[in-house]
Formats: structure tokens, sequence, C-alpha cells
């Protein structure tokens, strides 16, 4: 639907006007923001579709309101397709993002007070991974393993800390971490200590299911991710499960999936919204197309380009990616993340501060970058056009005079290329 189409429908000016607006900036702006995307028009039109129009509670078959008959095909085909797109035997649909999922997993599986065993924010980690700025650190107690000096995660670290603190459950995945995770290796220590292993894919989804990269399913018991960061689907999330999903859990005498189903609904949420389970269903069929695997090796491609850009001036964390994800160490330069993130945000490139392995800063200082490919490669950016972009960012991360000119070209790179994408 076009710009113009969409003000009409919605009717309330100053609402229009700022719709407009943001169209035009998104569309002249460089996003590499690692945890966006932008949504398929397939599938915002699914979303936006008559499902968003149903409440209703329960699961397929075993509903709490009539009129459900569409809502269970839809879920089910979400469901179906996100077993096939990753290798799942279980599939829960209904969360409404990855933090609502994690906290699902969380509350499901543990008690209060017990032991989780994750990586630490500045490492990679995430909020939801039992930290303490985060509700999962005031009703779990979290102990963090870090990285090496080489950025990578030490395993001889995680059993160390396994061992010492004994958890209920282990946690991999992150959203700052660029290399690829030894899912089997993760799945040796949670077996010695009889804990539950659980992996967030949230940033490395559709890589993760056009096997670039290392899929943990097979491995974990669960696997959370949502369908905004790298599958280019509305705001929701899922959980999977491999064959464990038959199994009872560490502890537990019930299968897995019957724990997980009763703690998404009734415990932790009530009717679903199936607007997004429609954009899900649309969005979990797509990925297993040839269109969507040459969009994940693109997002590959220039994420290799941009590190190997950025490496020749700056101090990268893990000296490259494996992932969609570069993270910059700005240290070095004298220059803090926040400081990086305003000026490339005034030279119409956004990116945005990290903390980095051992950074002693704020969280809203940061002493690192965090940029990521997932834009750029879905508006069809050519290698040519890419790599000026990165000179840009070189540019400007060097001499903040730069900015005007950097901005100048970043508009008239980025007009050329559709926010509807290329495909």
């Amino acid at each position: 639907m076009t710009i113009d189409a969409t003000a009409r429908r919605i009717g309330a000016a100053g609402l229009v006007e700022t719709i407009r607006a943001e169209n035009d900036y998104q569309r002249e702006t460089l996003c590499l923001i690692a945890a966006r995307s932008i949504v398929h028009p397939r599938v915002a039109a699914a979303t936006q579709s008559v499902f968003a129009n149903i409440t209703t509670e329960g699961y397929p078959g075993d509903r709490y309101h009539s009129g459900s008959d569409g809502a269970d095909v839809v879920e089910r085909m979400a469901a179906d397709s996100a077993c096939a797109a990753f290798g799942a035997a279980y599939a829960n649909v209904q969360s409404h993002a990855a933090s609502t999922a994690n906290l699902t997993v969380l509350t499901a599986l543990l008690a209060p007070g017990d032991v989780v065993l994750s990586m630490d924010l500045a490492s990679g980690g995430h909020l939801t991974h039992v930290s303490k700025p985060s509700v999962t650190g005031r009703f779990f107690r979290g102990v963090h393993y870090g990285v090496r000096a080489d950025g990578r995660i030490d395993l001889d670290e995680v059993d160390e800390l396994a061992a010492r603190h004994r958890p209920k459950m282990i946690i991999c995945g992150g959203s700052g971490y660029t290399r690829g995770i030894d899912f089997a290796g993760f799945r040796r220590v949670a077996d010695r200590y009889g804990c539950v292993l659980v992996a967030d894919i949230s940033h490395t989804a559709g890589l993760v299911a056009t096997g670039l990269y290392p899929n943990p399913v097979p491995h974990v018991h669960v696997t959370t991710f949502c369908t905004h960061k790298q599958l280019y689907g509305p705001k929701g999330g899922l959980i999977l499960s491999g064959p464990d999903a038959l199994v009872p859990p560490p502890g537990r005498t019930e299968p897995l999936a019957k724990i997980l189903d009763r703690a998404v609904f009734p415990y932790f949420q009530g009717s679903p919204d199936f607007g997004a389970i429609a954009g899900k269903a649309c969005v979990l069929d797509w990925v297993r197309t040839t269109e969507f695997h040459r969009l994940m090796r693109r997002v590959r491609e220039l994420a290799d380009l941009l590190a190997r850009r950025l490496e020749r001036g700056f101090d990268l964390v893990s000296g490259g990616t494996d992932s969609h994800m570069v993270l910059v160490d700005l240290r070095s330069r004298g220059i803090t993340g926040r400081d990086a993130e305003r000026a490339l945000e005034a030279a119409g490139i956004l990116a945005n501060r990290n903390r980095v392995p051992g950074d002693t800063t704020p969280a809203r200082v940061a002493a690192g970058l965090r940029l990521g490919t997932n834009i750029a490669a879905f508006r069809g950016l050519t290698t040519a056009d890419f790599d000026r972009c990165c000179t840009g960012i070189v540019d400007v991360l060097e001499n903040p005079a730069a900015v005007p000119r950097v901005r100048a070209e970043i508009t008239g790179v980025m007009s050329g290329y559709p926010l509807e994408g290329s495909l």
C-alpha cells in the first residue's frame, strides 16, 4: 500500500503527516541497526488482514470462543512452517515477543531463586537472560560467563561456572555476540550438570533457517526467537523444541511441550494477536524459499564487507563476524559509542551504541558500536554502493566535520533503493 493510500485510510491529519515524514526519513537513511529489519509487504498485508479482528484463547481445536476455525488454520500453518524451517518437533507461535517467550520459558521451567547461567551483557548477552536490570534478574539468580580475549565464548569457563554454581538452566545466544555458537558443546555441559539448555536466536534466526549459522534446535531443550529482527516479519515471538519436546525436561515428569503450552496460555498470556500470527505464517513459509536464501547470503556478504572495511582502522570485537552483525570497540579511538551513534545519525546512518567485553562505561554511553546488515541487504544495495556507505562510516568516525558531505552522499545512495525491497 502506498503512503498516500495509508494516509487516506487513517484520516487523522497529525498522524498522517508523521507517517509521511517517517516514510521519507527511512527511505533516505541507511539503517544499520542490527535489531531491525523491514516488514515484507506480503507479511504486512497478512498482519493487517481480518485475522487482526479475532480475539480468542486456547489452542487449535480447543478454543474458549466460537468462530475460531480460521484462527485454528492460521495458527497450525504458522507452527507447521516453523517446525519445517528450523527442523523442530514442536512450535508455539503465540508469544507477543521474544522477551515474552523468554519470560515464559523461565517461569515454566524454574522456581523463584533458581540459578541461571547466561552470557553477561557486556559480552553480548540480553536483558531477559536474567540480567539485574530485568524482571528476570529479580526473580532468578543470574551467574554470567563472558568471552576470551579473542571475543569468543570459552566453553571451559561455562563448564567451570556450571560446576561451581549448579544452575537449573543455561542460556546461550544474545544480542551482541558476532560469532557462531557451539550448541552441541553447550548441551554437553548442560547434560553433565542436569540443567535445561535454552538458546535465544532472535538476532540470527534467518541465518539459522538457511543453514548459514549453527542451528540450536537439534541440541538444546528450548529455542526462542522473534520474527521482526531477521525474518522481516511482524513483532512477535516463537518457542521451539526439537526431540526434547516429547520427553520431560530435567527435574520434571511431564513432556516439555505440554509444560510450554500451558506456560504460554493460560499462565503468561491471554489471547494472542492473530494478525501477527497470520504474519508469522506468511514469513515462516517465505523463509524456506530460494528468494529468502539469496537474501540471507547477501546479509552475510555485506556484513563481511563491512567488517573488512572497518577493521582497517578500528578494533572489531572477535576480529570479524559470522553473522549479520559487526561490533566495534572504540576505546582505542578515544570516542564513546554514544558519540559515534550521534555523529552517524547526523550523517544519515543509523547504528547503536553497545557495550563491549570489559566495558566499564554506563550502558547509555557504552564503549562500542553495533552495526548490522539486514536492512541494507533487503533494500538491495549493490556492493559498490554499500562500499561507498562503509567509506562514509569511516569518514564520520574519523572526522565529524565530514558529516554534511556524508549526509548528502547517503541520501543520494539510498534514494535509489525502495523501502519495499528489491525482491
